[in-house]
């Protein structure tokens, strides 16, 4: 079943704020294969002008996806997560995400389409710190694939 348009548009509530760790850094630019030290060592970061260690661009997405959990959850959206795979992420950084950063994530439903029986999902989040700067908008994609028929 097609999911509701009328969801597009729809915005949750920002997210608890999550605390930046140097350690979650270091451990994520790890994981990913990141060796520049910007990543792992503050005096490093230093000497490149950020005031700590900064992520990788890719770390933003644990903490977008966890927001967009929201609507995941969201039981009137109706969306089967069992079905769900990822389609696509993109980033938009206004300044790196730093540790030390407290962020907070709203989650924004942009747009809804189906397609061969599968429902297509695009979620903005926007991140700001504990200023109200905004740091990045990430875009994630879900799918959720057609049931199999039979």
């Amino acid at each position: 079943m097609a999911l509701d348009q009328s969801f597009v548009g729809r915005t949750y509530p920002p997210t608890a704020p999550y605390e930046v760790g140097r350690e979650k850094i270091r451990e994520f630019a790890e994981a990913v294969g990141e060796t520049n030290p910007v990543f792992t060592d503050p005096e490093a970061a230093k000497a490149f002008g950020h005031s700590d260690v900064i992520a990788p661009p890719t770390f933003v997405f644990s903490i977008t996806f966890r927001a967009a959990g929201q609507v995941i959850e969201d039981p009137q959206l109706g969306l089967d997560y069992s079905r769900v795979v990822h389609g696509d992420q993109k980033f938009a950084y206004r300044r790196p995400v730093r540790a030390g950063d407290r962020l907070t994530v709203t989650s924004t439903i942009e747009a809804i389409k189906s397609l061969a029986g599968n429902d297509i999902v695009d979620i903005r989040g926007e991140v700001h710190d504990e200023a109200g700067e905004h740091v990045v908008t990430a875009w994630t994609k879900l799918v959720a694939r057609a049931a199999e028929e039979g």
